[in-house]
């Protein structure tokens, strides 16, 4: 079998990809979405081992909500990426910020033990309101 140099449809998929939004069709009320990313990687950039994790993200949207298979692809495009915890949950965050302008969006990078060490990594932007 020949090796294809040529990327895979999902890998075009997501090196073309942006962070999409739609209109917010309650604009009337505050309310808050919670997304969850189970199998978030990236790449130590230490050591070059993986990093798994899981992100949660939460937000109250002002004027645009997040497109839910946009978010999937842009998470997807850091599983080769060399890129410390810490600067990933922030990045991921102004990201979407700059993205979607939400009132308020929490970011939670929960990544898995390595070496008998845990951690999670919580950033956040705007003021979240009571709902």
């Amino acid at each position: 079998m020949e090796k294809n140099d040529t990327e895979l449809y999902g890998e075009r998929l997501i090196s073309e990809s942006d962070i999409s939004c739609f209109p917010n069709p309650a604009m009337e009320r505050d309310y808050e979405i919670s997304i969850v990313f189970p199998e978030f990687t990236c790449q130590c950039p230490f050591s070059g081992y993986p990093d798994f994790a899981e992100i949660r993200l939460s937000y109250q949207p002002f004027q645009t909500i997040l497109e839910l298979k946009s978010l999937k692809l842009y998470i997807n495009s850091y599983r080769s990426m060399k890129i410390s915890h810490e600067e990933v949950a922030n990045k991921i965050l102004n990201d979407f910020v700059v993205a979607s302008n939400p009132s308020w969006m929490q970011i939670e990078a929960d990544f898995n033990p390595r070496g008998n060490v845990h951690t999670v990594v919580r950033v956040s932007h705007g003021s979240r309101k009571t709902v």
